[in-house]
């Protein structure tokens, strides 16, 4: 396909979780033209796997292309998705349009049902029934068993395991490794540390870890 006529895919973020896209991208399809965004001055005129950064966000209003630019969001984060949220939003309001993540090698039923924006990478898997909120990443070995509801902006981090019919609220946060056991709720914005196993319902807004999980506080005391 000719540069000229490809689309363009705003990247927002040049971290690792930023890169890891940039690659699963980049083996989807060439469709797209990347450029990156960031707001770490330093990294301005360099490159992430060939691809120019080529300042911050206040860029975004200006590469929307005949309302048909596209974004993902570069940010990963360890607990805290609300920047992920915010930037989300942010590229929303300026007109840019979400674009999906999915890599090769990750195996969604066809069954699930994706919102826009939504990032499988490497390896992971969403089962029957699964419903996936906008914004919300589904890292790599991550597995989302039948039945599941993950609402919008949640991270479920790399090779953690949410079993058959979990309820996971908006913007919450599972850690790497860990595991939900069967029809648990984890309320919106909860964060459940890395390796933890989950065996009754976690509320809005704590902090659970540990095997079994238990409640360390509420995470506005974290920030």
């Amino acid at each position: 396909m000719n540069q000229s006529t490809r689309k363009l895919c705003v990247i927002l973020g040049a971290g690792g979780h930023a890169s890891v896209l940039l690659e699963a991208m980049l083996l989807q399809s060439s469709e797209f033209e990347f450029v990156v965004l960031d707001s770490n001055e330093n990294l301005h005129g360099k490159e992430m796997l060939g691809v120019p950064i080529v300042g911050d966000d206040s860029l975004i209003p200006g590469l929307t292309r005949q309302g048909d630019t596209r974004f993902v969001i570069g940010v990963g984060g360890s607990g805290n998705t609300n920047p992920r949220q915010r930037l989300y939003e942010r590229a929303l309001s300026s007109g840019l349009l979400p674009l999906s993540v999915l890599h090769p090698s990750a195996i969604c039923s066809s069954t699930a049902i994706l919102g826009e924006g939504v990032q499988l990478l490497a390896g992971c898997i969403v089962n029957a029934g699964a419903k996936i909120g906008v914004n919300t990443i589904v890292n790599s070995g991550a597995v989302v068993e039948h039945g599941c509801q993950i609402e919008s902006h949640v991270h479920v981090a790399s090779s953690a395991t949410i079993c058959g019919d979990v309820f996971v609220g908006e913007g919450a946060h599972i850690g790497a490794g860990a595991t939900i056991k069967q029809g648990i709720a984890i309320g919106r914005g909860a964060i459940v540390g890395a390796g933890s196993v989950v065996i009754k319902d976690i509320p809005a807004g704590i902090v659970a870890a540990g095997v079994p999980a238990r409640y360390l506080g509420d995470k506005s005391q974290r920030h």
